[in-house]
């Protein structure tokens, strides 16, 4: 049984997404990886690439593949999957409460913030090469990033609203001070 790993926080996704709807190749996700994860993977993979080997035809043969993972300019780790419909393992798209998203028009673009389950397993190519791929078992969705940089991360507290307004004068929900205002013009339309 493989391993299951989970992004414990949200990553960001990087570059072209096609999760809900495929692209013209199917169905990609490519998220920014913390380095931890990436040096869990690297240990793992040495295992699954010993196995790949003990299967191989000729071991003293055999080309290994590239990671399914790279490391960019600035540092970080970008990491991608592929799937298509009908595969034996297509990912599950859930919200923050676990409810499974089903519209295929929501806008899960670059930027967004999502968690990832997702297995490594080792495989043998018919040329004799062998490496890892990822596969990627559920993805939970925390926040949307849209077109045009509009985002959605649902409800937000209300230390989070006091933060974005500051504080003004005027109404308290601790001390209210209802005031009547008098009014001596009166509308004659009404």
């Amino acid at each position: 049984m493989s391993t299951i790993h989970v992004t414990k926080d949200p990553v960001v996704l990087d570059g072209f997404q096609a999760i809900l709807k495929p692209g013209e190749w199917g169905h990609k996700l490519q998220a920014l990886i913390p380095k931890s994860l990436v040096d869990t993977l690297e240990d793992e993979r040495e295992g699954c690439l010993e196995w790949a080997r003990s299967k191989a035809k000729n071991p003293k043969r055999v080309v290994v593949k590239p990671e399914p993972w790279e490391e960019l300019d600035n540092g970080t780790y970008q990491i991608k999957f592929s799937w298509k419909d009908g595969d034996k393992i297509v990912p599950t798209v859930v919200d923050t409460e676990g409810t499974l998203i089903t519209d295929t028009n929501t806008p899960v673009y670059s930027g967004s913030k999502v968690k990832l389950a997702f297995i490594q397993k080792p495989y043998i190519l018919p040329a004799g090469d062998i490496g890892t791929s990822v596969k990627l078992k559920s993805v939970q969705i925390v926040s949307i990033q849209g077109g045009a940089g509009v985002s959605d991360s649902g409800n937000i507290s209300a230390e989070e609203a006091a933060d974005l307004f500051g504080t003004t004068d005027g109404y308290k929900a601790s001390d209210p001070a209802p005031v009547v205002e008098e009014t001596s013009d009166v509308d004659e339309d009404f």
